[in-house]
């Protein structure tokens, strides 16, 4: 048996995190062969819940959960950790600008990044959640000097997959029919889901729907899929955002489908004409834990107008959190 890789994992009483842990234990996310210890996070008034979920952990007997530690102190939940969802993060309260929402976050990831630097193990994947999971993870990498920054990486899998679906649902086809969908730029608003490239059932995507619901309909449904669930249920994404994250982690740590690609946030090296210096969702494939930007591919001026807004997003967001860099 493989030897146990360490899963630190913040937020761990939270919504995301019930529906993400059990998953994680029975194999879903690193294989059905990787032994996993979890190293959860908390703030301290939540310990007790914690406490509760682990119980729950171990009452599963999960082969593969080979240890759980329970915390509220960061240096040891990430100690020698391999790989480090950061889930936990202030929610956006009323009346409260994105700007504000930036800098009280911002603070924490500073934090983290420091202390996931001195602590982690020194080739650590980290897949940000907490919003704005962009520039937050970019805020990390900036306090993590020691880490390769090109295992700091955002999630953007749940909005491919809400833009899977919705191409599915919209032509009758299976979801399993949909391939190379892409998300660029930021998990905000101004993300930009693209079918330029999209394939149904080894049709292109733009060959069975019209331009106008791709353009008027399908990107903002998308887009503000985060606000209807809050509209409907009273509180964000959980369980598909817990999904999102193990299909982010697996497919990175695995590999992505043959002849497929999946989205995800990460540091841009200039590809496609964004500025670097900030974490933005491109196409990519993974093998053997590592991934690549896919290249070439033809984008419309409407497509490449969108990117620039989102781009021009994250290069805000950047100037606003410059001073925890």
């Amino acid at each position: 048996m493989k030897s146990p890789l360490r899963v630190a994992i913040t937020g761990a009483a939270g919504q995301i995190c019930y529906s993400l842990l059990f998953r994680i234990a029975s194999g879903e996310m690193l294989g059905k062969d990787q032994p996993v210890i979890l190293q959860l996070l908390e703030i301290t008034p939540a310990m007790k819940v914690l406490d509760a979920v682990a119980m729950e952990l171990n009452d599963c007997a999960f082969p593969l959960l080979h240890g759980i530690v329970t915390t509220d102190d960061s240096a040891v939940a990430f100690k020698g950790a391999n790989i480090a969802l950061m889930v936990g993060a202030k929610p956006r309260g009323p009346g409260m600008e994105r700007a504000d929402l930036l800098k009280d976050n911002g603070k924490i990831f500073n934090t983290l990044g420091k202390v996931i630097n001195d602590v982690a193990d020194a080739n650590i994947r980290i897949c940000v959640v907490g919003n704005p999971a962009n520039t937050n993870a970019l805020i990390l990498s900036k306090n993590a000097p020691k880490l390769n920054p090109r295992n700091i990486t955002a999630l953007t899998r749940l909005d491919h997959n809400r833009a899977v679906f919705q191409l599915a649902e919209k032509t009758g086809n299976n979801l399993n029919d949909v391939t190379h969908m892409t998300i660029w730029g930021n998990h905000s608003t101004t993300q930009v889901p693209d079918i330029s490239n999209a394939m149904v059932a080894g049709e292109a995507a733009t060959s069975k729907v019209d331009n106008e619901w791709a353009e008027n309909d399908f990107i903002p449904t998308v887009a503000k899929r985060g606000g209807a669930v809050i509209a409907a249920r009273g509180s964000s994404s959980a369980a598909s955002a817990a999904n999102g994250i193990i299909d982010h982690v697996h497919d990175w740590m695995l590999g992505t489908a043959e002849g497929d690609w999946a989205s995800m946030a990460v540091p841009s090296d200039g590809s496609y004409g964004i500025a670097e210096g900030i974490i933005f969702s491109y196409p990519v494939t993974c093998k053997d834990g590592e991934y690549s930007i896919v290249q070439g591919l033809e984008l419309s001026d409407f497509i490449k107008g969108k990117i620039k807004e989102s781009e021009a997003e994250l290069i805000d967001e950047r100037e606003t959190c410059s001073d925890l860099f």
